[in-house]
């Protein structure tokens, strides 16, 4: 859904002006650091998390290649900062620090395009021209729709890295890069995706956010009315999925325990989805790392998120739900070359129904995925190996330091 001049200045935050201070303070100090610092590369994910591809990268490094100078930025607050505190640099997100190393290193990398000191202030500065910087895009999942906001004209950014050719040839020739800066690199999570479900019968449900809900702005009315979450056609259709009497039937029958973990734009509604089934879990961020539950379930259901094409990596079966597909493509993403129905790892189910029956159907065959998923998911990825964070770091090497 592309945004108006109008809905970008209703998200600008207070705190948003204050990094303007601090942007104007690192500057003159980071002509001299960076002297001292040379050949610095800063990492990060997104602001309290370090469970993606830029902290497999980092750890990466740290391990097998010491010789590289690797800062990560994390909120020490968050309780993923025990997971790289002792790996080797880290600084706080969004400090005066963090704007001095962003504004020093040579290479600044990140699975999120927001992964920078202050996502607003450094959008002007970057996208205008007014700093120029190297900055690499690890990417947060696969790139399958027509995101506007990833657009060149809205990034500058010198490195898109694809994971597999479908999205490489898309991103390439539509999203207006230049030459030799999208690549075809595989995502550094990948090396340490594997099932590890071992015959374990859980279901996770894991459906992306709405951008109109989870970002209210006045154009979100247009979709519907978000004043209460439980009106909205996103609480409506998967709580009626969660309070099924058939699903608990069908749990209890199957000995399977199912986890839901809401999108993280949408987990402060994960209140609204508490659940007395003892074989049904809301799981909360951060509790539950993504990554473990993808790899110890043994069947997702999902609606739109690419999380599913890291579900099949493993070649494990899944199902999508889809209600609400027209008002998707209006308010969140326009359609891009992967067709869901054509291309998808998965039954595309558009009502409570079917996808009750897809998932009786799942569990009579034990949770095995059907031949013709299994054959999309291979022609789909071609690689399989654990060479990923060594692919993405050649070339990040190979970037010259220069713009």
């Amino acid at each position: 859904m592309e945004q108006s001049l109008w809905q970008k200045i209703q998200r600008v935050r207070w705190r948003d002006l204050w990094h303007i201070i601090l942007f104007l303070l690192a500057l003159p100090v980071s002509l001299i650091f960076r002297r001292f610092h040379r050949g610095l590369w800063l990492i990060c994910d997104a602001e309290n998390e370090a469970r993606d591809n830029g902290y497999w990268l980092f750890r990466y490094i740290v391990e097998n290649h010491p010789e590289q100078a690797v800062v990560y930025a994390i909120n020490k607050d968050s309780p993923d900062y025990s997971r790289v505190k002792d790996l080797g640099k880290v600084i706080q997100f969004g400090s005066y620090i963090h704007w001095l190393y962003y504004l020093s290193a040579e290479k600044n990398i990140s699975s999120q395009k927001s992964g920078k000191p202050n996502a607003a202030v450094c959008y002007f500065l970057e996208v205008y021209g007014i700093y120029k910087n190297i900055r690499i895009f690890l990417q947060h999942g696969i790139t399958k729709d027509d995101m506007e906001f990833l657009y060149y004209k809205r990034t500058k950014m010198r490195l898109f890295v694809c994971a597999v050719e479908k999205e490489y040839q898309y991103v390439k020739s539509r999203f207006g890069y230049p030459d030799g800066w999208v690549q075809k690199l595989g995502f550094c999570r990948f090396d340490n995706l594997f099932d590890t479900s071992d015959g374990r019968r859980q279901i996770l449900v894991m459906p992306t956010w709405r951008n109109w809900i989870g970002i209210t702005t006045s154009k979100s009315y247009q979709y519907e009315n978000v004043d209460d979450f439980t009106n909205t056609e996103y609480y409506r259709h998967w709580s009626g999925f969660l309070k099924s009497k058939e699903l608990y039937h069908l749990l209890e029958k199957y000995n399977t325990k199912l986890v839901f973990y809401p999108h993280r734009e949408m987990q402060r509604y994960s209140e609204y989805f508490s659940m007395n089934h003892p074989q049904i879990t809301v799981a909360k961020w951060p509790e539950y790392d993504v990554q473990e539950l993808l790899k110890d379930s043994s069947f997702l259901i999902t609606d739109y998120s690419s999380i599913a094409m890291d579900f099949a990596y493993m070649k494990k079966p899944l199902v999508y739900y889809q209600f609400d597909y027209e008002m998707y493509r209006k308010g969140h993403y326009p359609k891009g070359y992967f067709s869901y129905e054509e291309d998808g790892f998965g039954k595309v189910c558009k009502d409570l129904n079917n996808l009750l029956y897809e998932l009786q159907r799942t569990m009579e065959r034990d949770f095995a995925i059907e031949e013709i998923y299994q054959e999309r998911t291979e022609n789909f990825y071609q690689t399989f190996d654990r060479n990923n964070c060594e692919r993405n770091y050649q070339a990040i090497k190979d970037l010259p330091c220069r713009i």
